[in-house]
């Protein structure tokens, strides 16, 4: 009798278990695609030290960012799995989500360190902006056009007086790019300076 691996995988029987599998495949994948490029970017950008320190440096946030997406996808995949089964017969709802979600995100992104803070302010961003978004559709409340505009000079407003008045409460990375582009453009001492590389 061979051993038909195929018919195994394709068992519906087995689809919760390599669905898990299969999550966290993507979450290595899509992690180390979405991590490297930036880490490369923004650290031969704004971090100094010998070459082997930024590429260590560069390993260890890809590394970080892939394994965490990885581990959430499974915990979230799991916990879901588990609640559908305990309480609903199978089947999925919203609040199991939010609870399996809840769990996934305390476990594997509940240390703040530069990777998770980064995920962390990523999500809360765009579910703020769907939270508006969904209230705006749901109550059909008409917005005027200039609504994104009126957003976003209020979010720069508010980063510029933030970064002025007490900058150690901004992201780091955020930090050293303001730096860059606000403070630094402030000094030169010769044409070179000023147009080709900072002091």
């Amino acid at each position: 009798m061979t051993l038909d691996i195929d018919s195994i995988i394709l068992d519906p029987a087995y689809h919760e278990l390599f669905s898990i599998i299969k999550g966290f495949r993507n979450g290595i994948v899509y992690g180390t695609k979405i991590r490297f490029p930036h880490a490369l970017v923004m650290t031969f950008l704004f971090r100094s030290g010998s070459l082997k320190d930024k590429f260590k440096a560069i390993f260890q946030a890809t590394k970080m960012h892939a394994r965490n997406l990885a581990f959430y996808v499974t915990v979230y995949k799991s916990m879901l799995w588990l609640q559908s089964v305990l309480f609903t017969g199978g089947k999925k709802q919203d609040w199991q989500a939010f609870i399996a979600g809840c769990i996934g995100g305390y476990l594997v992104f509940g240390e703040n360190n530069s990777v998770n803070n980064q995920i962390i302010l990523y999500l809360f961003s765009r579910v703020a902006t769907g939270l508006a978004k969904a209230t705006v559709k749901h109550y059909d409340i008409k917005t005027p056009d200039s609504s994104f505009a009126v957003f976003a000079a209020l979010c720069w407003g508010l980063v510029m007086v933030t970064f002025r008045k007490d900058r150690s409460v901004l992201q780091s990375s955020l930090q050293a790019s303001m730096q860059y582009l606000y403070n630094d453009s402030d000094h030169w001492t010769s044409l070179k300076t000023l147009l080709w590389r900072n002091e």
